[in-house]
């Protein structure tokens, strides 16, 4: 039988011992401003995304964005590390970027079997790949043939990469790209959100000089960009905070940033500028008002909470906070949301990296988060 004094020593023992724990993470405190939109109006839930259907099914997984050429052919990249083409109804395999494994598509195994993000179809027609493990490169579609442009050893003003993401390219063939962390990995990224740093960046690289830049730094979660129609802003979604920022790249305002939209019901991926004129807005996962604060939300002011979570949680137990309801928005260039498509059951998909239109269909983009 154990004194009585056996069990509170067993606790303040335990409690000590998750005290020195070292964390994983270094995380800064976070104050939203506000609380989550309410959803009425143009943020009223419906169910516009469940009239859509899911094509290869088993063949693709996790695509993330999507790109076209001029014959019409998509183009993206899958979690385990593959880039493919759709003709028509057919999928044709390009090449893996990085090796060929049975264990490709595990988090574990990214690094080696690499992990293409932002995809984007230059001039000549080929592939402009962010590689989130590998770094920047240019594939031919027809071949496979990959050529390394910037390494993520080698990186940019002597950081290396650690998460590249978001890309576009430029009519002038200026390709931008972002790197979500110079401290987290892509299969890492939920750290990166806990934590709340500012350790994103967008960049620029140059195929003519072969040259690339920092355009911005310190910023949260640099994730996916967009050119406006007239190429005199760049959109940049800043995930872990919940918002969209404007960076202009020419006029009377170059050289400045600003925020476009804040506040959002969720945590922006990709975004696409639609027929209309309007930015589509993936979101990966929605954060929504209700009786208690949403757990991001509520975590942000408390860096010493955020760290003991993550020292005695596994990656994998942050899942079960995840609402499993599909969302994309539809934005004006005023930074005002004027549609919005729900899945609120989450039956066709219920996280939406990437909204792509293509001869009068609507492609979305599951990502494996």
């Amino acid at each position: 039988m154990f004194p009585a004094w056996g069990f509170p020593l067993a606790v303040i023992a335990t409690c000590a011992g998750i005290y020195f724990l070292p964390s994983p993470i270094d995380p800064e405190p976070f104050v939203f401003e506000k609380p989550p939109p309410a959803l009425v109006g143009s943020l009223q839930v419906n169910k516009k995304l469940q009239s859509g259907q899911r094509i290869f099914m088993g063949q693709l997984k996790g695509p993330e964005s999507f790109t076209v050429d001029d014959e019409g052919n998509l183009y993206t990249g899958t979690v385990d590390g593959k880039l493919w083409m759709i003709s028509g109804d057919q999928l044709h395999f390009i090449t893996q970027m990085g090796q060929n494994m049975p264990e490709c598509g595990t988090p574990d195994y990214e690094p080696i079997c690499g992990r293409p993000h932002g995809v984007r179809v230059d001039q000549d027609g080929n592939l402009i790949v962010a590689d989130s493990y590998f770094g920047l490169y240019k594939v031919n579609p027809r071949t496979g043939e990959k050529t390394l442009l910037l390494s993520s050893e080698q990186g940019v003003d002597g950081i290396p990469f650690k998460f590249l993401n978001g890309l576009e390219i430029s009519k002038n063939n200026l390709i931008y790209f972002t790197d979500s962390s110079s401290k987290w990995e892509r299969r890492h990224h939920k750290y990166e959100v806990i934590e709340t740093n500012h350790l994103g960046r967008l960049l620029t690289y140059d195929p003519v000089t072969r040259t690339a830049r920092t355009v911005l730094s310190g910023l949260y979660m640099a994730n996916g960009i967009t050119l406006s129609p007239f190429e005199d802003y760049i959109l940049i979604a800043e995930t872990s905070i919940c918002r969209i920022i404007r960076y202009w790249v020419s006029g009377a305002n170059a050289g400045e940033k600003e925020v476009f939209v804040d506040n959002l019901p969720g945590y922006p991926d990709n975004i696409r500028l639609s027929k209309k004129g309007l930015y589509r807005v993936g979101i990966s996962t929605t954060r929504f008002p209700s009786f208690f604060s949403p757990f991001l939300d509520a975590l942000g002011p408390y860096p010493f909470l955020k760290k003991f979570i993550a020292k005695v949680t596994p990656l994998s137990f942050y899942s079960i906070f995840l609402h499993k309801h599909g969302l994309f928005l539809e934005i004006n260039d005023k930074g005002d949301i004027v549609e919005s498509f729900h899945d609120p059951d989450g039956s066709v998909t219920w996280t939406v990296s990437d909204v792509f239109e293509h001869n009068g269909k609507v492609y979305l983009a599951r990502c494996f988060c």
